[in-house]
């Protein structure tokens, strides 16, 4: 199937073929001629399967066909971070950028100021965060009796990140008929409950979930020892890579360490996280988009919506205990057919989590073994709430001396974990 397939109106099919697009993911192939039927709509998919296009492109359609000329709120789109909600915002434009629609974001970390008046001027489509929507809300600033069309994006997320009550608020303000679109990348018991709670009769898509990474990403495991992390980082930046870096970090603190280490060896960085102003994130991720700033340090929730061409590099500092994100991390190289680099800091603390890793894509990552920090005796250890080595498992005695590199690591006792030659 081709999106020429999907009978859109000739402002779309102009403003997507500008875009490259040819040919619709599985998502787009199942969800749009639903959504443009009216339908309510339950997907299971995850970031990086094109849901944004798959649930914009049709509400873009469905609002040009009402020739009302007031400029009330008539489509809500509602997601947990900023920087998705931006992304979410650009791609409407994008789509959208041959009809008359009046589309807006806001969130929350900025002054309400140009937003406020941007939404008195009339809104078509509004992209928003949850507090500062509710914040406009309680104002009087923004009244949801108008909406047509709610989608509920990336809800799992908004779990995690404590938003479900403010949600809940939300649709309990927007009218009984409506179209609702619901996407969530896994579906706990309770954002399933949420979804049969406002869906009527919806069509439902599931995806499969990203298990495997693009055959052009060359992906490599360093073992090194967790006090020599910050200091292999540096080595190879400044011995093996010349090019822009995209480093994950497990925490913000984290972020902020690895950020100064790397700017006090003169490598320019910086970093994003929750803790960041909105004006902070999004001046560092344009510094590295322009090249200006050459490493850019993130945690994996500021992360959401960083979609940068051309990037050839991606460096997990620490693995995630959630196997699926190491895909989603490394998919941000190796984009539309690209070359790409992964590369991975495993210490005893990232041991099981690459064992769950390589069972999920499954394939044995290539170990690299020629840098000054590579070690052979890494033992399993677990995090504690610090995430630092927690009881039991011991600490491996530290030394300055470069350690003999053979192959593989010592076998961990009353471990159940070996690595296969």
């Amino acid at each position: 199937m081709n999106f020429t397939d999907l009978q859109l109106i000739d402002p779309i099919a102009k403003a997507i073929q500008e875009q490259g697009y040819t040919t619709p993911t599985p998502i787009q192939e199942r969800s749009i001629p639903d959504i443009l039927d009216g339908r309510d709509f339950l997907g299971c998919a995850q970031t990086g399967t094109g849901k944004t296009a798959a649930f914009a492109i049709p509400i873009l359609q469905n609002l040009s066909k009402n020739k009302t000329p007031n400029r009330h709120i008539k489509a809500l789109i509602l997601t947990p971070t900023r920087e998705l909600a931006i992304q979410i915002e650009e791609n409407i434009k994008a789509y959208g950028k041959y009809l008359p629609l009046k589309h807006l974001v806001v969130f929350g970390g900025v002054k309400q100021g140009s937003q406020e008046t941007a939404l008195r001027k009339g809104v078509d489509i509004l992209v928003a965060t949850p507090g500062r929507l509710l914040d406009f809300i309680a104002q009087g600033i923004i009244s949801l009796k108008n909406i047509e069309i709610f989608v509920l994006d990336e809800a799992d997320r908004m779990l995690d990140m404590g938003f479900v009550h403010d949600v809940k608020r939300i649709i309990k303000l927007l009218p009984q008929k409506r179209q609702t679109l619901f996407f969530s990348a896994t579906m706990p018991s309770e954002i399933q409950k949420l979804a049969n709670s406002i869906l009527n009769n919806p069509v439902k898509v599931e995806v499969t979930p990203v298990s495997s990474t693009a055959e052009t990403i060359k992906q490599s495991v360093y073992f090194v020892e967790r006090d020599n992390k910050l200091n292999l980082l540096t080595h190879i930046l400044k011995n093996d890579i010349s090019d822009s870096v995209l480093v994950f970090a497990r925490t913000k603190h984290g972020a902020d360490k690895i950020a100064r280490k790397l700017q006090n060896d003169n490598i320019s960085t910086e970093a994003i996280h929750g803790n960041k102003s909105q004006n902070a994130r999004q001046n560092a991720l344009n510094n590295f988009k322009s090249g200006k700033t050459r490493v850019l340090v993130a945690t994996d929730i500021a992360a959401r919506g960083i979609d940068i061409d051309e990037l050839k590099y991606v460096v997990n500092f620490e693995l995630s205990d959630v196997s699926e994100t190491y895909v989603h991390r490394i998919g941000r190289t190796g984009r539309a057919g690209a070359d790409g680099n992964s590369i991975s800091f495993v210490d005893g603390l990232d041991l099981l989590n690459l064992k769950n890793t390589e069972k999920l894509i499954g394939m044995k990552i290539p170990v690299v073994k020629n840098h000054p920090f590579h070690t052979d005796d890494l033992t399993v250890q677990k995090r504690d709430s610090n995430n630092k080595p927690s009881g039991g498992a011991p600490n491996p005695a530290r030394s300055n001396t470069k350690k003999p590199a053979s192959v593989g690591f010592k076998k961990p006792k009353n471990k159940n974990f070996t690595r296969k030659k």
